[in-house]
């Protein structure tokens, strides 16, 4: 039998194990269709695999209003920050003096979560809310080889299914509930019910979060190659119900607790 283990996509690491589309025109690393309502694609694109580098920014020029018009020199301001200068920078300080004491009766800021700036585009979207919410994605490793892939969260993440949720007003509005936007399994991995597990993983983790209720969006007649919201069967044979029933984009939703 094999071993399987869930994995939350939250660095480079992570990120680089996410499992290729069964169709090869598609990319879950570079897809942005959920996060983007009007432009969003589906679509393979090698350039949003790389690392993106970060130039620093200049340092600002302040000049002295009264200064003679060939007198470049800034003028010395204690007060203006300084790019030199890090967390803590005291002006009053002696100017070779680069840093300053901690304060020990100063609150202590928990160092926010994220990628970093650098990170591959669709690494950086999916880096959104680990500060506040958490991983967006999770992924299936089968004998440490990743067979699926979820990409969920808050819905206010994903601009499409807010569009989508308003053309249905019997939908709840209040609370609002997660998402899952994307499930899917590689070709070769089918049938072997490693989507039921991710998304079993997943909405115990969005429950564990606070969220009451977690939403999905099959599409009806989409090849399934070239669909990322399963099918309305697979939704409820993951314990969801039928919310909507349209023809074209029904709405599955299962209440958490």
């Amino acid at each position: 039998m094999s071993a399987t283990r869930i994995v939350d996509v939250t660095d480079a690491a992570s990120f680089g194990l996410v499992p290729p589309c069964a169709d090869p025109g598609f990319d879950h690393r570079s897809c942005d269709y959920w996060e983007d309502a009007a432009r969003g694609s589906k679509a393979a694109r090698s350039s949003w695999l790389a690392a993106v580098a970060s130039a620093p920014a200049p340092a600002p020029r302040r000049r002295n209003p009264f200064a003679d018009a060939e007198d470049l020199e800034p003028l010395d301001n204690p007060f203006a920050p300084r790019p030199s200068a890090g967390p803590g920078y005291n002006p009053f300080a002696d100017a070779d003096e680069t840093t300053m004491a901690d304060n020990p009766f100063a609150p202590v800021r928990p160092a926010r979560r994220g990628v970093g700036a650098d990170a591959p585009r669709k690494l950086g979207l999916l880096g959104r809310g680990l500060a506040v919410f958490g991983s967006y994605a999770k992924e299936l490793l089968s004998d440490d080889e990743p067979v699926a892939y979820a990409q969920f969260g808050p819905l206010s993440a994903y601009p499409r299914a807010l569009q989508l949720r308003e053309l249905y007003p019997q939908l709840p509005d209040a609370p609002l509930p997660a998402v899952i936007t994307c499930i899917a399994t590689t070709r070769e991995a089918r049938r072997a019910g490693h989507a039921g597990r991710l998304v079993r993983a997943v909405y115990d983790d969005l429950a564990s979060r606070g969220f009451s209720a977690v939403e999905a969006y099959p599409e009806i007649g989409a090849r399934p190659d070239a669909t990322s919201g399963a099918t309305t069967a697979f939704w409820l044979s993951a314990g969801f119900v039928l919310a909507v029933d349209d023809e074209r984009f029904p709405v599955v939703r299962r209440e958490l607790g």
